[in-house]
């Protein structure tokens, strides 16, 4: 295997979070030896909107630090920073990396080191371990850290990211080969440069000071500073920030071209470390802060719960046993959702149709078992893939697209009529069908289990929130786990009932009973397609919902056409398709329409707001404590808190005494911001319900909100 085949195989070298995703990477061309170029970095591949900072952050911001553990006669230099990117945000300005960026690092290795055996068969490597922290902002700001270890072979070349170093080495500041000089004047400074190659001269430069806290970072050029050439000198005239904090008396500083000019293999960027003359403005003190900062700085804190002064989010403080029982209990609680009752009810029906049959129990259990495990690991393992290529998606994601519902309406209603007693599979469906589930009874234990698990993808129950949020933030596989034990929980109670004799002793003897409850079991599915439709219709409007119920009437009757004998059949299923096919092309593009989310606000009650960022850092800047409601149409259990608890009188008189803003976050359509919200708050799903008031951590409350519990916390304020 080559030595670049051996480090890509290596574990321990990537740290995904719902924000970045971090890589250990090497380059070593001539292999790893005494005088050889070696060189590691950390590859930043960033979310959408989403960038870390430069050596100098700007007006806010961190840089990333890298701290190494290397074998003794081996030395990590300094990070060789790219060329960054001036990033405005609101009226401040910070500098940065958004999209991919590696930060390269030499190593110097020298002949005392002495490497372990670390491959096998005799081949030995150098063990190369990091501890990094990088802050990630967007509007929001959240610090993040991982480890990384990487076993880099001695022998042989390690070329596997040689594009990404020429990237990075091609993205340097070249040494400015002429004089540099700083004169401070007045509340500016007046910069000259001399030795800029003539590929740069008549350019407009971008200015990136290494040293912070010094120019005014959102100053614009042509509006806020100047800059200009004589000759072959560049010239510029940049504005002190309003609250400095350092005098120094040499000025190392970056200029770069601006990105339209840049050219593949020629120069971008050049540093000079210029002596600075004059007499500089007496300094304000470090803990001054200008009023635009502390502004942003409230906004982060209020936006971004997540930050070193609050306890969330709690991924860090959650063993992955504790995750996995958390996901096995709150399956197993699933079963007393609301949605997930009329499928439950079903299997019981089943049981008891099978009385005495242990044999059959075990192996219908089995099935359902099956059809959950892979229905959930699948649903799963598609979220973890689509979050993996840079969709913000959680929980229920599936129930975001208004094509879904409207195929999960249909189905229910298929299933209503059939427990309705409307159609049989014998008279609806060919005969080969029929005989094909006649003698394969397990299929239907098994597309009872994946039905199950499409109903109750719209419910959070108690402990699935904190799991499967923990759950975003691991490995694929160990992800894919706690998936695994969540669709065990659901299955469980089913699954014991197949096992354990006893169970089927306390369901009643088949009977006429059972065709009445089959009859009766009807009404719930029809009670879902109407959840269903009012939840299409938050998402496409009053057209799309009635559009889907004209579709669904249609679709009922030419089941009901097929029930029927001889020619009449023939004659009566053809006019409804027909009829049915002409009325899906006039009117249903309806029914996948969106509305945007404004026009659904504005209906909305006076007392609730719409959610933002932004929103939340204006009311916590202005020190009134906020409670947001994260919730969506398609989720049962928002529906039932929503009603049952933040609609009850107490509870409404409370948030006013304590005038308590209450801001509703609709994730019933697709919301990057949304999503990044609560993958902030370590939840991957809805409901949601955080309290939160200035200087104070913020509150999460339970999954099933209860009038007490919200009305303790508003007490605690």
């Amino acid at each position: 295997m080559p030595a670049a085949a051996q480090l890509a195989s290596r574990p321990g070298a990537v740290v995904t979070t719902p924000h970045v995703r971090a890589e250990l990477v090497a380059h070593a061309p001539e292999g790893v030896s005494p005088g050889a170029p070696v060189w590691v970095g950390l590859q930043i591949t960033h979310q959408p909107e989403w960038h870390t900072y430069w050596k100098n952050a700007g007006d806010s911001g961190l840089p990333t630090e890298l701290n190494w553990t290397l074998p003794s006669g081996v030395a990590a230099g300094d990070i060789a920073w790219p060329v960054p990117r001036k990033i405005p945000v609101g009226n401040l300005a910070n500098y940065g990396y958004e999209g991919t960026v590696l930060l390269p690092v030499p190593l110097e290795v020298s002949s005392s080191f002495k490497p372990p055996l670390a491959l096998g068969a005799g081949a030995s490597a150098l063990d190369v371990r990091l501890k990094a922290s990088w802050l990630v902002c967007r509007k929001e700001c959240i610090p993040e850290e991982g480890e990384f270890t990487l076993a880099l072979p001695l022998q042989g070349s390690t070329a596997l990211h040689k594009a990404e170093f020429d990237a990075a080495q091609a993205a340097q500041p070249l040494p400015l080969a002429g004089p540099g000089a700083v004169e401070v004047s007045g509340n500016s400074l007046q910069v000259r440069l001399e030795g800029l190659p003539a590929s740069a001269h008549g350019k407009t430069l971008g200015f990136f000071p290494e040293t912070p806290e010094l120019i005014r970072t959102a100053a614009e050029s042509g509006k806020d500073w100047t800059q200009g050439w004589q000759g072959a000198t560049w010239t510029a005239t940049l504005p002190l920030a309003d609250q400095r904090s350092a005098s120094p008396t040499t000025l190392p500083l970056v200029v770069a071209l601006a990105e339209p000019d840049r050219r593949p293999g020629q120069p971008v960027a050049w540093r000079a470390e210029a002596p600075v003359s004059g007499s500089w403005p007496a300094a304000a003190p470090r803990a001054e802060v200008s009023p635009a900062l502390q502004a942003a700085l409230a906004a982060n804190a209020a936006a971004a719960p997540s930050s070193p002064s609050s306890e969330l989010p709690p991924q860090p403080t959650v063993t992955l046993m504790a995750a996995l029982l958390g996901a096995l209990l709150g399956g197993l609680l699933l079963n007393l959702m609301p949605c997930v009752f009329p499928i439950l009810a079903i299997k019981v029906l089943g049981f008891a149709r099978q009385a005495g049959n242990h044999r059959a129990h075990r192996t219908a259990g089995l099935a359902y078992t099956a059809g959950v495990m892979l229905s959930v690991l699948a649903l799963g393992g598609a979220m973890l893939a689509l979050r993996a290529a840079g969709a913000q998606l959680g929980w229920g994601f599936q129930l975001q697209s208004p094509a879904v519902v409207a195929a999960l309406a249909a189905l229910f209603t298929l299933i209503g009529l059939n427990l309705a007693g409307v159609f049989e599979f014998g008279r609806a469906a060919p005969l080969s069908l029929c005989s094909a589930q006649a003698r394969h009874p397990i299929a239907n234990d098994f597309l009872s289990g994946v039905l199950a698990v499409v109903i109750a993808s719209p419910c959070t129950a108690p402990f699935m929130g904190v799991s499967l949020g923990f759950a975003i933030g691991l490995p694929a596989s160990q992800a894919l786990l706690l998936f695994a034990a969540l669709g065990l929980g659901l299955a469980l109670p089913y699954l014991v009932a197949g096992f354990i004799p006893a169970v089927a002793l306390l369901l009643p003897r088949p009977g006429p009973w059972m065709h009445t409850l089959r009859r009766l079991l009807a009404f719930p599915m029809f009670a879902t397609v109407a959840w269903l439709v009012w939840v299409l219709g938050q998402q496409s409007g009053i057209d799309g919902a009635g559009t889907l119920l004209a579709l669904l009437v249609c679709m009922a009757a030419i089941v009901w056409a097929l029930t029927l004998r001889g020619r009449t059949r023939l004659v009566i299923a053809t006019l409804m398709v027909a009829f049915t096919a002409v009325l899906a092309a006039a009117i249903g593009r309806n029914v996948l329409q969106t509305v945007e989310p404004a026009k659904l606000a504005a209906t909305a009650g006076q007392r609730w707001q719409p959610w933002s960022a932004e929103r939340v850092a204006e009311l916590t800047g202005a020190g009134q404590p906020v409670f947001i409601d994260f919730t969506a149409a398609w989720c049962v259990t928002c529906q039932y808190n929503k009603k049952a608890t933040l609609a009850d009188a107490e509870v409404l008189a409370d948030f006013d005494s304590r005038k308590v803003a209450m801001l509703r976050a609709d994730w019933t359509r697709r919301d990057p911001a949304i999503t990044a919200a609560l993958m902030a708050l370590g939840r991957s799903g809805v409901p949601l319900y955080v309290l939160q008031a200035p200087g104070k951590a913020p509150v999460i409350l339970t999954e099933i909100l209860g009038k007490d519990e919200v009305r303790a916390a508003l007490a605690a304020l």
